[in-house]
């Protein structure tokens, strides 16, 4: 059985999540195994809600991803859209259930097979919502059409909600967006460089990875 209380408390712990969308299970692992040496703790593996990528392809890879690292890594699951997917990614392994939209169905799934919920929203409202249906965190998105000041004011009347600022995090905003409240960030290429991945370059990926991790 996952240890929900603790799973919260490695995300607020870590705070990055680091996203992976779109690549093959050979190059998942030599990424995670980079990013681990760089400090990350926390990895996404997104579902490709095109079909060019299955749905049993990505619990695969979520599942290589939990049996290789061993306890190393938290892993969850991304762009979850489906209670399918939802169940998928728990038989797989999946500690953690991201979203880009805030869907009760799958926020409810969710917290019905013991996983941390992550259901994204962009207004109060949708913020609200998410978090009356079981949302352990929730995903601002998309963050980088956004000011820091949005957050913020966001926080005010709904302190009470664990934030996470998904898209637009980078090396020079990192530190702000958490000192303005911030429970942890989610971000893709600014440290799974997708040039550097494609080409091998995994040293970069772990240069990247402490350049971020250092500042905690």
């Amino acid at each position: 059985m996952l240890d929900r209380q603790k799973i919260i408390e490695d995300v607020e712990k870590n705070k990055i999540i680091v996203i992976l969308r779109g690549y093959t299970q050979e190059q998942i692992i030599k990424t995670v195994e980079a990013m681990e040496k760089g400090g990350i703790k926390l990895v996404e593996v997104t579902f490709d809600q095109t079909g060019k990528i299955s749905d049993k392809e990505t619990a695969s890879n979520i599942r290589a991803v939990k049996e290789h690292f061993d306890g190393k890594i938290r892993v969850g699951a991304g762009t979850v859209m489906t209670e399918e997917q939802v169940e998928l990614a728990y038989q797989a392994g999946a500690e953690y259930i991201i979203s880009p939209d805030s869907y009760e169905p799958v926020i409810r799934k969710t917290r019905e097979l013991g996983m941390v919920s992550m259901p994204g929203a962009l207004t109060p409202t949708e913020a609200a919502n998410a978090h009356r249906w079981g949302a352990d965190f929730v995903k601002l998105f998309p963050n980088s059409e956004m000011k820091i000041s949005y957050l913020k004011a966001l926080m005010a009347p709904l302190s009470h909600i664990k934030f996470l600022a998904v898209g637009g995090v980078n090396l020079e905003n990192f530190k702000d967006f958490i000192s303005a409240g911030a429970k942890g960030v989610g971000m893709a290429t600014n440290i799974a460089d997708r040039k550097a991945i494609l080409a091998g370059d995994y040293d970069k990926i772990t240069s990247l990875a402490k350049a971020f991790t250092e500042q905690l």
